[in-house]
């Protein structure tokens, strides 16, 4: 049996929940951004695909800000153990009863600003969540994540640049509280983690390139202090 096959054979979809009801159920988020801006669906994945490379064969990875986890199953494809958070307790119910992944995935409600794990994940990440997060109370949001982590634990932050503020929507603006410069983000990760790597993305396209040209950062963060 080659590598592919052993993968397909080992996580399986659950076929009785795989149905377009249950699957409308809850992917709320991605109907909506399907039917406003499909290809914005592709750079979604692609963050998540970024993700699922960096974690590969980590053995217990946390999640925080799920949403409806459209984009989990590619990181739950290449870890041990997957757990995806989330805020809203509705998400949770509904993927723990309709997401076709959901015996691979512990769905849990967390808010990480009044709550954490004990040294639980060896990995964590969360995308396009800080920039929700008013930087008065990022602090408490990243210092209950890292107390989450096992001792020399990694994580990635993916986010809108503050750079990209002036093409984004009213709508987005309104939620973008706490937008970053990539030199911002790197010194803030310096104060959790010993070293923290930046990369950028426009679109799908991974890059190194000029980071204020770049529509999306990512912060590489490893071995917690």
């Amino acid at each position: 049996m080659n590598h592919d096959e052993n993968n397909a054979k080992e996580f399986k979809i659950n076929n009785s929940l795989f149905s377009t009801n249950h699957i409308f159920n809850f992917l709320s988020r991605t109907q909506h951004t399907y039917l406003e801006d499909p290809k914005h669906l592709l750079f979604s994945l692609s963050r998540y695909k970024f993700v699922a490379k960096m974690f590969e064969g980590y053995a217990n990875v946390l999640e925080i800000g799920c949403g409806d986890a459209f984009g989990t199953s590619l990181v739950a494809q290449t870890v041990g153990k997957m757990t995806a958070t989330d805020l809203d307790n509705n998400f949770i119910n509904d993927l723990n009863k309709f997401h076709p992944f959901s015996e691979k995935i512990n769905f849990q409600c967390k808010d990480f600003l009044k709550d954490f794990y004990i040294n639980e994940f060896n990995a964590a990440f969360c995308l396009d969540v800080l920039e929700h997060i008013p930087q008065s109370l990022e602090h408490t949001f990243l210092s209950n994540i890292l107390s989450s982590l096992e001792i020399n634990g990694d994580m990635i932050i993916g986010m809108p640049s503050l750079e990209s503020q002036i093409y984004a929507s009213s709508i987005s603006k309104e939620g973008h509280v706490n937008c970053k410069t990539a030199d911002e983000l790197k010194k803030l990760m310096r104060s959790y983690f010993s070293k923290v790597f930046i990369f950028s993305m426009n679109d799908e396209v991974l890059h190194t390139g000029f980071a204020k040209m770049s529509h999306y950062i990512f912060a590489l963060c490893v071995k917690k202090l």
